[in-house]
């Protein structure tokens, strides 16, 4: 409805998907002045960014951010044109957007003359003249500065009330503001409430619309030329986008004799004036503000309506039918042979019925119907039947079917961060459906990370980073019902992997703390003292990876203190001290002998230990008269073995026996990675990044004039360990196996506290760590895997510093069970050089030896699939033992071995025939088929076959038998009759043999039935009977087929089929008509070649009907229909009629020509019929 804006508001008691309790709204501003925006956030503690442009926005003299509790607030000082757009501001995952609009500042308007009294016409005396000069032309909104603005909706200047004479020109104009629209707005024209002008452009009415980038405004015209009295009335304009919607009314009055107050009053006398303004205020009031809209009231009213004399029955004034359904419009003529033409209006011309395969039409008798097949939406329309000069019309509705769901939602359940894709199948493609959570639905407007995607009938919901927000019940929506799913979000646990290490530094030295967490993407903050740490240009922060570190330049003693780095979103916090070492200088006298300055100097080494990549920094203080020089060397040392052991009695000397070899490196670098800096009062050397190699003993040496002082620091670089290798997989189950490892080759130098096995899939990227607690030995049995997946192992070494790289992946390998041992082993076979085993699963390995030897001999090198095999060049006369196993991924399984030995020898097998199952019965071929009987036999040596028939040998050409060493084959090419009888197939060796019998039957087609005739004849009926064929084929009669044939045109129809009786009734026969009666006989071959046939002619009399050639007999009159449609007009059918046989034939018939057919016979004396339904199949 125009005018009229539908919004939807969010179900009470639901909380918004939103980080943002207190949004912050757009605001306009005037030139020179501040603006301030404000946001509230659920909770306390949330970062906030405030971004234009997609740009961060950062404090500085022209933005102010605040930040108190829960309250953020963004300050613009000095707001000038160039401020003036769109902004946003972010918390977490949810993002609000806002505009600035800047207006140049407002001059104190000067006071406005009041207007005169009796004079309102002058207020529209502002429309001014169109370019051309026309007297009749105006404008309703000048282009001039005294256009009023709008500063609320989206109208920069409204359309204003307009005056036009008849025949003049007018123009209305609308201009909307389009600095902050991503989009051109939609702007529709009205007349009245309901008429849409964009529908009425043409000589007296255009639409205009241009766009001035300079202002950024929107221009929309309505111009009307050759004003007309019916042109005056209320208008009304109309502007929406996306989000906001506005719309204005303005009033169009035409001067001269057409207006509606001149055409009610017909002279110039000013009461005829009065009643015309009045009515048309009253008409306004009730909403008829013009002529037309009068029209569709008066249509509106009921009526009378007059009897029509085309129509006996018309259409209903309107129908509802499904989306995809069939539908009828029928009406009743008055006369049924009245020309009809039906025109659903709503349709374009190419649509139209007539020209379309989806409308049908049908005229029975008085009825005219229109059949739609297939209903569509394009089908929603008014339609109309015309008949002659009369009319009637309905509407039709096709209701769209509702939008089902096929395949649910599923439950999900991820870690904080992970990514979530529900998906949900409907059953239309681009069904339109909704996304809620929580009952709220889901907009692309609350927050930019929801991602909605449709696949044809797939719907998917995308989270790409999982919060603990959006934890809950997601449900789809359609038309036809809603799926629920669950999702489940759990904190993801953070692993550190290295913390942060107390510092002991001097004054200006730099202090790094560094620590490394599991996840890459996890930010926090450093406090210190419990305060967040402000960076500055001498204090820095960085987060490369999963290390954070802080760097503190020029260390002061104000920097003494507790610094704790704290991950944001978890309960962890990793604290470490810095400690500042001041070094205080005594007054020395001149020539004092140089000194080291150290707690612990010695020659015992102290050790200093550095985690490797940290900074190490070795700040000693020295002093001397005159300034010593200071020696920096690092002792290389090997070790060789001296052959001397210790003596018994002194376990403990066993080091003596060593040779320790010195050597040392002098370190004078004042640049790179390992340097020496030396002032007055200190030495400092320094090493960036500590390495293995940099472990061992440092000398420092101070020399002077006056003496000298050494001392010895030791140094140790610990890191993680090395890489364990690739794990071993071994003793593999069904859902298990064991894990072994070996230590890394270097522990890192520090104790190797356990190890981290981690397992995949091999075509997976993912893997999935086993154990939450350190492993301490060396090997673990890994269970729960899936029988028949393929799996890759992996291993992790930790120490006190951390977890290493992980290890190579482990060789591919399946978990699945070891066989068991092979069943039924057996020696099938033995002759003097092989013999044969055999098993019962596929993948063996066939062992054999000698009684009384351990040497098992493999029979072949690799494995075999089949159950059983020949091992040749076997010893004569051997005793033999057998052994088979059973081999799969696993490994080999338990053998099986043969119970007794096994003696190569040749052994005489029994002859015995193998009869196949389908020859065991009675074997029947028809006359002239080929006949092949195939029987495999066994039997050592190869034995003697011999065929017979009835007990007496086979001769003649026509039987073939061919024999090899394991079967025997009966060929015949050409069965016959007498190929019939029993044979028998006997095997022999020796005395032994074996014997079968098969039973063969040809049969043929039988004879024809003897002696018919008929027995009785009554009314329409006729008895027959007959005796069986005198030949049945050598097989069972199945039945017979009795067939008529009327004497005049002897066309045989069938009366009965399959009957099993030698004696029948045939009735319904036709009175008056002679008829001759044959039948056939029936078996497993097929009918006989001739049938027995009735010899004389059977005469059906008319009882008690005389003929009287004065009475006019008329023959009936034949007509045939489907479905109420009569078919005689139509050529795709033809009829016949034959002594009272009525015959319809249908030429290539399809799928619509399935129906009711009805045959109607019809005379003077009455009518009959009778009906059937026919179904047409399509061929697959």
């Amino acid at each position: 409805v125009p005018g009229v804006t539908s919004l939807k508001m969010p179900e009470p008691g639901k909380k918004p998907v939103s980080a943002f309790s207190k949004k912050p709204r757009s605001a306009e501003v005037a030139a020179g002045s501040p603006a301030v925006f404000e946001a509230e956030t659920e909770r306390s503690g949330v970062k906030v960014r405030w971004q234009r442009g997609g740009s961060d926005i950062s404090p500085s003299d022209k933005y102010g951010l605040a930040a108190e509790g829960t309250k953020h607030t963004l300050t613009v000082r000095d707001v000038g044109p160039a401020d003036q757009g769109s902004y946003a501001v972010i918390a977490g995952s949810s993002k609000v957007k806002f505009d600035l609009k800047v207006t140049e500042p407002v001059p104190s308007p000067a006071p406005a003359p009041a207007e005169a009294p009796g004079a309102p016409g002058e207020a529209l005396a502002s429309a001014t003249e169109e370019k051309g000069g026309s007297p009749g032309s105006t404008s309703a909104a000048p282009d001039g500065s005294g256009a009023p603005e709008d500063p609320i909706g989206l109208f920069v200047t409204r359309p204003q009330d307009g005056e036009v004479t008849t025949g003049g020109s007018i123009t209305f104009s609308a201009r909307v503001a389009g600095a902050s629209l991503l989009k051109p707005p939609t702007v529709k024209w009205f007349k009245g409430k309901w008429v849409d002008l964009s529908s009425k452009v043409g000589q007296h009415l255009q639409l205009h619309n241009s766009y001035d980038r300079t202002s950024k405004v929107y221009l929309f015209e309505l111009h009307i030329t050759d004003a007309q009295a019916t042109f005056a009335g209320g208008y009304r304009c109309e502007v929406s986008t996306k989000d906001k919607f506005d719309s204005c009314n303005f009033n169009l009055t035409v001067h001269g004799e057409g207006s509606l107050a001149s055409v009610l009053g017909s002279g110039d006398s000013h009461e005829d004036q009065h009643l015309g303004q009045m009515y048309e205020r009253i008409a306004f009031q009730h909403g008829i503000t013009d002529l037309r809209g009068m029209l569709k009231r008066l249509k509106g009213m009921k009526r009378d309506e007059k009897k029509s004399t085309a129509f006996q029955k018309k259409l209903e004034p309107a129908y509802q039918v499904s989306k995809g359904h069939k539908i009828r419009l029928t009406v009743e003529l008055a006369d049924r042979l009245g020309a009809l033409e039906a025109v659903p209006p709503a349709l374009p011309a190419s649509h139209r019925p007539c020209s379309l395969s989806l409308y049908i039409f049908e005229s029975v008798g008085a009825k005219r119907t229109l059949t739609i097949s297939q209903c569509s939406l394009a089908d929603d329309a008014a339609y109309q039947c015309v008949v002659g000069g009369e009319k009637c019309s309905t509407e039709l509705f096709v209701k769209e079917p509702p939008v089902l769901i096929t395949r649910p939602l599923e439950d999900q359940q991820v870690m904080v961060g992970q990514r979530v894709e529900f998906e949900c199948e409907v059953s239309e493609e681009g069904a339109q459906v909704k996304w809620l959570k929580d009952g709220v639905e889901l907009t692309r407007e609350e927050t930019f990370k929801y991602r909605f995607k449709k696949d044809g009938q797939r719907h998917h919901l995308i989270i790409n980073e999982a919060t603990l927000e959006d934890a809950g019940h997601y449900a789809l929506r359609t038309s036809g019902g809603q799926a629920l799913a669950e999702l489940i979000v759990q904190e993801k646990k953070l692993e550190v992997y290295q913390s942060i290490a107390d510092l002991t530094v001097g004054a200006k030295d730099q202090a790094v703390f560094k620590c490394e967490v599991s996840d890459e993407n996890v930010r926090g903050v450093w406090l210190k003292n419990g305060r967040e740490l402000v960076p500055d240009s001498r204090i820095k922060v960085s987060h490369i990876g999963r290390v954070h570190k802080l760097t503190i330049d020029d260390v002061t003693p104000a920097d003494e203190a507790d610094y704790s780095f704290v991950p944001e979103g978890f309960a962890c916090n990793l604290s470490a001290k810095l400690h500042f070492m001041e070094v205080k200088i005594d007054f020395v006298p001149r020539q004092e002998p140089p000194k080291i300055h150290l707690d612990c100097p010695g020659r015992k080494p102290d050790t200093i230990v550095v985690v490797a990549g940290n900074k190490l920094r070795l700040d000693v203080p020295i002093s001397g008269d005159p300034a010593p020089t200071v020696i920096w060397q690092k002792t290389i040392t090997q070790k060789n073995k001296v052959p001397a052991g210790p003596a018994p009695e002194a376990p403990g000397d066993a080091g003596d026996s060593d040779e320790w070899v010195f050597d040392r490196k002098l370190l004078c670098e004042t640049e790179g990675r390992v340097r020496v800096e030396t002032t007055k009062d200190r030495s400092i050397f320094t090493v960036e990044g500590a390495e293995k190699e940099d472990e061992g003993v440092y000398i420092v040496t101070v020399k002077n004039p006056v003496g000298e002082d050494q001392v010895n620091l030791t140094v140790k670089v610990i890191d993680v360990p090395d890489a364990p290798a690739a794990p071993k997989i071994s003793n593999v189950g069904e859902d298990s196996c064991t894990v072994q490892w070996e230590p890394p080759a270097y522990d890192g130098g520090q104790p190797v506290l356990g190890y981290i096995l981690e397992r995949k899939k091999k075509k997976s990227y993912r893997w999935m760590r086993l154990n939450f607690d350190l492993l301490r030995e060396l090997s673990h049995e890994a269970r729960r895997m899936i029988e028949g997946v393929v799996y890759e192992m992996r291993v992790y070494a930790v120490n006190a510093i951390g977890m290493s790289r992980p290890s190579p992946a482990s060789q591919p390998f399946m978990p699945i069970g070891p066989p068991s041992e092979p069943t039924h082993l057996a020696v099938e076979d033995v002759t003097d050089t092989t013999g044969v085993g055999a098993g019962g699963l596929d993948g063996y390995s066939v062992e054999y030896c000698r009684e009384g030897c351990s040497e098992w001999v493999a029979a072949l090198p690799a494995l075999m699939e089949r159950t059983s095999m020949l091992v040749k060049d076997l010893p004569t006369g051997a005793q033999m033992l057998f052994r088979v196993r059973a081999h799969n991924m696993a490994g080999p399984g338990a053998p099986v071995t043969t119970k007794e030995p096994v003696t190569v020898q040749e052994i005489l097998q029994r002859p015995r025939l193998q009869l196949p199952r389908h020859l065991r019965q009675t074997i029947q071929r028809k006359v002239g088929e080929p006949v092949n009987l195939l029987i495999p036999f066994q039997g050592k040596p190869r034995p003697q076959v011999t065929w017979t028939k009835e007990g007496q040998p086979l001769a003649g050409e026509e039987v073939s038998i061919r024999n090899s060493p394991t079967d025997t084959i009966l060929f015949i090419r050409a069965a016959r009759r007498v190929h019939s009888g029993t044979y028998q197939v006997m095997l022999r060796i020796e005395n032994m043999e074996d014997k079968a019998t098969l039973v063969l039957q040809i049969v043929d087609k039988p004879s024809p039935p003897q002696d018919i005739r008929v027995i009785e004849a009554w009314g329409f009926n006729v008895a027959l009977e007959w005796k069986a064929p005198q030949d049945d084929g050598n097989t069972e009669i199945w039945g017979y087929t009795v067939q008529k044939a009327d004497k005049k045109t002897m066309e045989w129809f069938t009366v009965l089929e399959h009957y099993r009786r030698t004696h029948c009734v045939v009735s319904e026969l036709i009175i008056g008509n002679g008829y001759y009666f044959r039948v056939f006989s029936h078996n497993m071959v097929g009918p006989s070649d001739k049938a027995a046939t009735t010899k004389e002619p059977v005469f059906i009399p008319k009882p008690g009907i005389t003929y009287d050639p004065k009475v006019e007999s008329l023959g009936p009159w034949i007509s045939w229909f489907k479905n109420g449609l009569d078919l005689r007009a139509d050529a795709r059918f033809r009829m016949f009629s034959k002594q009272g046989v009525l015959t319809l034939e249908i030429r290539k018939p399809c799928p619509f020509d399935g129906g009711i057919y009805v045959c109607r016979a019809t005379n003077l004396q009455g009518e009959a019929q009778c009906e059937c339904r026919l179904e047409v199949r399509v061929p697959q």
